[in-house]
């Protein structure tokens, strides 16, 4: 029977792409997928559970799905993804409304649960997170132009404050041949911005023979027919000199690394079960500024971590201000159970969060001298179409990731599709973002 199923994806990247590969699998079963819920046979929420407020996120949309149930105007809802991986008995306990629940090893099961649970059965499927990765196909819902490409799946860094490995498994690289050829599929299917992901995409290959291999396939991405490569996340540790050469070289890889460093301070550094100290990471970042000319950095802070009291708040700060770091995702330390870092001593969660305002502002400052940096200069911009709130047309450079960053907004006498590149003259800031005006459509 065909069913019509619509689909919810929160979180990640990752997340994004699991739901996709769902989606393929209920399309390829000769179900309808339908963009909004009302009156769908099934709803399926992806969920992530990587921090408390991620949980509750999920729960609110699952509630409001259950709402929806209620007044008839919806069938069955399941529940995947880290969430229910993370909290499997309390899913079912406390959340009777949903119908069944897959973890983060049971995607590929998505269509047997639509059946199941159409039938009127409760489901509940964990398959083993440390199985090797499942190839599948996917169905793109992002923008025609820009697609994610996982290489693998899990983690193995183990920090002391994050749920991730739990809820994931084991690192596990999907076989080269098989990454080439999705990517391949991508690039012929018109993708111009290849954004390559994994929790760490820095340990590529290490789970086959202890060597690093993210060089070797970012040397072969290359040889396909995309106009920009993407790379989310490089662990600092594991950025070898092969690695930074690869990308320096390279003019489709993209001159933006994103490198979650989470803090400077030694001390906090060992207790979070992080590799490498202050200096090592002074070093790296002095050693990719070098090799790679106008690069933009990115990273993640956590303020709050255990052990950081005022003194290593305030070298967080200065370390901040030194490396002038024009993006970063901060955040107040979150005590996840589960974690060894949650039994650990530490500020409470209001002054956490008050470090966290403060580097914020620190952030704003730094981004906006280098938006003033960036004032007169020309910058390659993928159109991302006109946007009638700011009568303007809107698009990203190589230092815009998206969803994450900004945009960039220009003035057009031209009608610019999306997905076309253009050439755009940098004369302001509005709001942290970017400025400016056109100057050429690329061919």
């Amino acid at each position: 029977m065909a069913f019509a199923i619509h689909f919810i994806s929160l979180g990640c990247a990752k997340n994004v792409v699991n739901c996709e590969q769902m989606m393929s699998l209920c399309r390829d079963a000769g179900y309808t997928l339908q963009d909004v819920p009302e009156g769908a046979d099934v709803v399926v929420v992806n969920t992530c559970g990587f921090l408390t407020s991620a949980n509750e996120e999920a729960i609110e949309n699952i509630l409001k799905m259950a709402a929806l149930k209620k007044s008839g105007g919806i069938k069955k809802i399941l529940v995947t993804g880290c969430m229910t991986q993370r909290y499997q008995g309390e899913v079912r306990d406390e959340l009777p409304e949903v119908d069944g629940i897959l973890g983060t090893g049971s995607y590929k099961d998505i269509v047997g649960a639509v059946e199941a649970v159409m039938r009127g059965e409760t489901v509940a499927d964990f398959a083993d997170i440390n199985a090797p990765v499942d190839e599948l196909d996917r169905v793109l819902t992002t923008p025609a132009y820009y697609a994610y490409l996982r290489i693998a799946e899990g983690c193995d860094n183990w920090c002391a404050f994050c749920i991730i490995p739990k809820l994931r498994g084991r690192y596990r690289s999907r076989p080269m041949a098989k990454v080439l050829a999705e990517a391949k599929k991508l690039a012929e299917c018109g993708v111009q911005e290849l954004i390559v992901v994994a929790q760490d995409i820095t340990r590529y290959g290490t789970d086959w023979d202890g060597q690093h291999h993210l060089a070797d396939l970012l040397e072969e991405l290359c040889r396909l027919d995309f106009h920009w490569i993407r790379l989310h996340y490089l662990y600092p540790d594991q950025m070898d000199g092969h690695l930074i050469d690869v990308i320096a070289r390279e003019p489709k890889i993209l001159k933006y690394l994103d490198i979650p460093l989470q803090h400077c301070n030694d001390a906090i550094l060992r207790r979070m079960n992080r590799r490498g100290d202050k200096a090592y990471i002074e070093s790296l970042l002095d050693k990719l500024r070098e090799r790679i000319p106008g690069l933009v950095l990115r990273t993640s802070i956590i303020t709050g971590l255990p052990g950081e009291d005022e003194e290593a708040f305030e070298e967080l700060c200065q370390f901040l201000w030194d490396q002038r770091m024009p993006r970063a995702g901060v955040f107040p330390f979150s005590p996840e159970d589960g974690t060894p870092a949650a039994a650990m001593e530490r500020v409470d969660t209001e002054e956490a969060v008050r470090r966290a305002e403060l580097v914020v502002d620190i952030q704003s400052r730094i981004m906006d001298e280098w938006n003033g940096e960036m004032q007169g200069e020309t910058l390659e911009v993928l159109c991302e179409g006109f946007d009638g709130q700011s009568m303007c047309y809107v698009g990203r450079s190589y230092a815009e990731s998206p969803d994450i960053d900004g945009k960039i907004y220009f003035s057009s006498e031209t009608d610019i599709p999306a997905g076309r590149f253009v050439t755009v003259r940098i004369t302001g800031a509005m709001d942290g973002e970017l400025t400016g005006e056109l100057e050429e459509v690329q061919a």
